[in-house]
């Protein structure tokens, strides 16, 4: 090698230090990503930390894994290599130690899929589309192979399901309702919150009498729904509050109050005095509470529908830590859905612990990281921000690798399918500026994104074979 060419290499590589978005360096099984975290004041302030370098598990660096054509999808999206009783709709299984979802036809799922594909959600954004796609239709059908193509199966919480479910490309697609959302707006006291309503002193109204009725007027709807193949189920409501010392919170209500007297009576029952109560207590009713939510929402929508899955109000914050919680979900949801913010790489021992406390598998509903480079502020919402879209595709390789690796996560939600309009004046506060997007507002893919989601979502069976082979050497 003559000295020329080395000096040309080494100008070559220190072009693509000095001019990589991300200051990548390489280890033997990841690289690093260089992002900032969103920090929690105590004054309910939040703000960015930071830049701090996190390192990053790529599907090219897993060491001896080779990417390989996936077998032939079901109509689905299934892997048609494995295939168990098949109950015409979706439900999930664990063989062995790996938790599943099972599609109509009995083959082995995994749900890739983005949240709140509709079309537009700001009167900027529906404009853009009329201008661009010039009717819903065929804005559907160019983003149903938009997402086919990058190998997402699937759409979350908020998308125009009764639109999607035209779409040829068989799109998995889920529901939601928002029955103490939706209650409590009718009672009153309720307030917005970013990303979720909020409720007076963290207490949900499960008590009330009338709530047990207002859930079932609400879920008479799913009775439409109940034989639609592509539904793989429903959520109840999103980012609700479980406070640890909700049974102190009921005692301090007015007598007068339902949360106030059940949690009396279930002192007295308990023959528990007031000043005497432990943290084992407190434990207790957080159980007993969550619970009659669960049972009550639960018992609603398979009164109607009992061929979906009833996928849980999307846990975050706090309540992941919360093992009673937990205990009382698996007793009436089919999968536990959880909001999975604030950590660049899942954290597989609190995964697990999630399955092993509610006995089901684990959906992961919203997670997202946002990019400088797409011209908006990026201040509003929970997600990660990182310098470029080709650093967010790193981010979902990283996320969705360890996810895999756990094998107790049956698919997962990016949130979301565009970004934030800021001239949307009606946007929730978390949604008012931010790259959270597979598109931007002008309905403009990013590529440099999609092509590193495109990598592990169509290698996803694969990914799965290669981990599960490896815990067994």
């Amino acid at each position: 090698m003559t000295l020329n060419t080395i000096s040309v290499k080494i100008a070559l590589i220190i072009f693509a230090v000095l001019f990589s978005g991300s200051f990548m360096t390489q280890a033997q099984d990841e690289i690093t990503v260089k992002a900032k975290k969103k920090i929690y004041h105590e004054d309910g302030t939040r703000t960015y930390g930071e830049w701090n370098e996190y390192p990053t598990q790529l599907l090219q660096n897993l060491s001896g894994f080779s990417p390989r054509r996936e077998p032939a999808y079901s109509q689905y999206g299934g892997r048609i290599d494995t295939k168990v009783t098949a109950t015409g709709f979706f439900y999930p299984k664990k063989i062995r130690d790996r938790w599943w979802l099972v599609d109509p036809d009995g083959y082995l799922f995994i749900h890739k899929a983005i949240v709140t594909v509709k079309p537009g959600t700001s009167e900027n954004q529906n404009s853009t589309l009329c201008r661009k796609f010039g009717t819903k239709k065929i804005w559907l059908d160019s983003t149903a192979q938009l997402l086919s193509k990058i190998g997402f199966n699937g759409t979350g919480n908020w998308s125009d399901a009764d639109l999607i479910k035209e779409s040829p490309t068989h799109l998995i697609y889920t529901r939601g309702f928002n029955f103490m959302a939706g209650y409590g707006k009718k009672r009153g006291g309720t307030y917005q919150q970013p990303g979720h309503t909020g409720y007076p002193s963290d207490l949900i109204f499960v008590f009330d009498p009338e709530f047990e009725q207002y859930c079932d007027t609400e879920a008479a709807e799913a009775l439409q729904y109940k034989d639609e193949k592509n539904l793989l189920g429903y959520f109840s409501d999103n980012e609700m509050p479980f406070p640890d010392d909700a049974l102190e919170r009921y005692l301090r209500l007015s007598e007068k109050d339902p949360g106030n007297r059940a949690a009396t009576e279930w002192l007295s029952e308990k023959r528990i005095a007031v000043s005497a109560i432990t943290d084992k207590d407190k434990s207790a009713f957080l159980a007993y509470m969550s619970g009659r939510y669960f049972s009550i929402v639960s018992k609603a929508i398979k009164k109607y529908d009992p061929n979906h899955l009833y996928l849980g109000c999307r846990f975050h914050g706090d309540i992941i830590k919360k093992r009673p919680v937990f205990e009382s979900a698996g007793k009436f949801m089919d999968a536990v859905s959880v909001n999975y913010y604030d950590v660049w790489t899942p954290e597989n021992d609190r995964l697990v612990k999630w399955s092993e406390w509610s006995g089901k598998p684990i959906l992961i509903t919203e997670w997202y990281t946002k990019a400088e480079d797409s011209g908006l502020k990026n201040q509003t919402g929970a997600g990660w921000i990182v310098p470029t879209q080709k650093d967010r595709g790193y981010f979902y390789q990283n996320f969705t690798l360890a996810l895999l690796e756990s094998k107790v996560v049956v698919g997962w939600h990016w949130f979301k399918y565009q970004d934030n309009d800021p001239t949307d004046k009606k946007a929730d506060p978390s949604n008012a500026d931010a790259n959270k997007g597979i598109v931007d507002n002008n309905f403009t893919p990013y590529y440099p994104l999609l092509e590193e989601m495109k990598e592990v979502n169509t290698n996803v069976y694969g990914i799965i074979d290669y981990f599960d082979a490896k815990k067994t050497q």
